[in-house]
């Protein structure tokens, strides 16, 4: 994997720190807590996660060694409340030891002062191994605050024989994409090439893919540039793919969506790297077992340039009161071959600590596609653009998935979005510019 540093994302969330505490009503900065001597690594560690799999994480850590005790609970998703639940366990003080939080909600739970840095738990020489962009994803301030679990690459999965009978290549730029998209419809007017979601839609990633930065940090304020110029340009792309029927509009994840990539009204998923082992799921009843292959996302300009897909950081919550045990259990969760061993075949994670990939390629379900999907993301990985996620982006992703599926046009819905997240921003007493 290839990640490339910016620095101008890493200066963002350096100089966030301060903003960040702001958001949470403080101007002093979350602290490290630093003891002369370590307490003993012993005892029971709670953990808590929505990602399958880890109950078998939990299990293997336990059988591993005899001084810690992982208790495993499954938590809803955030989006189905799980970050509601961990927000208010915190508080109460009844939180887990370990907890998992994807890196787009991971700045709320600091600004809240609910997370502890890792800096003083974790060898320098553990975080310093993964590679700075990612770091920067979970880095503010001069503290780290979980340590990176995956680094899923924004992929394209394509029906390769849905293209091949309409006689197109795999586009490598957008314009390609539109014009395969024109092919599928001529050989088959009741199909399209994919299909735009109104419930997740992948405006965020496809924006960073593009070039934008949503969310930056200037002097003492934040900046929100949801509908900048770049971001414009790829709502504008699929408005019109969307007005002319080249691309479906419709609920992801839905039995609709499920039942179209089963009769090949649709044939290929703006997804990420996780999406495989959904994919499969979803198509392999209907005997499309190596149909399917990953790609790089066609770019604007035929230069590489990619984007993460969601992704989760593993971090300790500030009520912990088994830090040192914690510590132990979370550095074997995010950067040993067992833990991935463990895990097994429930997807097809792209790991961010460095090495552990050829693993998790051995165990995931990759025989089902017709190319090497790993060498896919590392290839989608390769070229990542500057980003940062705002400081509240709940008040975001909400106001999107409202804007996509009320406004008249993407663009409009961009706009919308722009304008509920500066307000929701201000009225916790941000500064921010626009």
């Amino acid at each position: 994997m290839s990640l490339r540093r910016t620095l101008t994302a890493t200066g963002a969330l350096v100089v966030a720190s301060a903003l960040l505490a702001g958001c949470a009503g403080s101007a002093t900065p979350v602290e490290t807590e630093k003891t002369e001597s370590a307490p003993p690594a012993t005892g029971e560690v709670t953990f808590w996660s929505s990602l399958s799999g880890m109950a078998d994480v939990a299990a293997a850590f336990n059988a591993s060694q005899d001084d810690i005790t992982v208790n495993f609970e499954e938590i809803p998703n955030g989006a189905n409340g799980g970050y509601t639940k961990l927000s208010a366990a915190i508080e109460s003080g009844s939180g887990p030891d370990v907890v998992g939080i994807e890196y787009d909600r991971l700045p709320g739970f600091v600004a809240a002062e609910q997370l502890k840095s890792v800096d003083e738990l974790v060898s320098s020489d553990i975080l310093g191994e993964y590679d700075e962009q990612v770091r920067s994803l979970v880095s503010f301030g001069d503290a780290a605050y979980a340590l990176p679990y995956d680094a899923p690459p924004m992929v394209i999965w394509y029906r390769q024989d849905v293209l091949e009978a309409a006689g197109v290549e795999v586009p490598t730029t957008w314009d390609e994409f539109e014009d395969a998209a024109r092919a599928v419809k001529a050989v088959n007017p009741n199909a399209y090439l994919t299909s735009f979601f109104t419930n997740e839609p992948q405006l965020a990633p496809m924006s960073w893919q593009a070039g934008a930065e949503w969310f930056g940090v200037d002097s003492d304020h934040w900046n929100v540039a949801i509908d900048d110029k770049k971001s414009n340009k790829v709502a504008e792309y699929w408005q019109r793919l969307i007005d002319e029927g080249l691309v479906k509009k419709q609920l992801g994840f839905s039995d609709e969506w499920t039942a179209d990539l089963n009769s090949g009204v649709v044939n290929a998923w703006v997804g990420g790297s996780w999406s495989a082992s959904g994919l499969k799921t979803r198509t392999e009843a209907a005997g499309q077992a190596g149909k399917w292959i990953a790609a790089a996302p066609p770019t604007w300009d035929g230069k590489p340039s990619g984007a993460l897909s969601g992704g989760t950081g593993f971090a300790i919550p500030a009520d912990s009161d088994n830090e040192a045990a914690a510590a132990v259990f979370l550095t074997w969760l995010s950067t040993s071959k067992d833990a991935v061993e463990a895990r097994g075949a429930v997807g097809t994670a792209y790991l961010a600590y460095p090495g552990l990939n050829e693993t998790a390629a051995a165990v995931a379900p990759t025989d089902y596609y017709a190319n090497d999907i790993y060498e896919v993301f590392d290839e989608a990985s390769a070229n990542l653009g500057s980003w940062a996620w705002g400081p509240k982006y709940d008040l975001t992703s909400t106001a999107l998935k409202d804007s996509v599926t009320s406004a008249a046009t993407l663009s409009d819905a961009l706009a919308a979005t722009q304008t509920s997240t500066v307000d929701g921003l201000e009225k916790l007493g941000l500064d921010i510019t626009e």
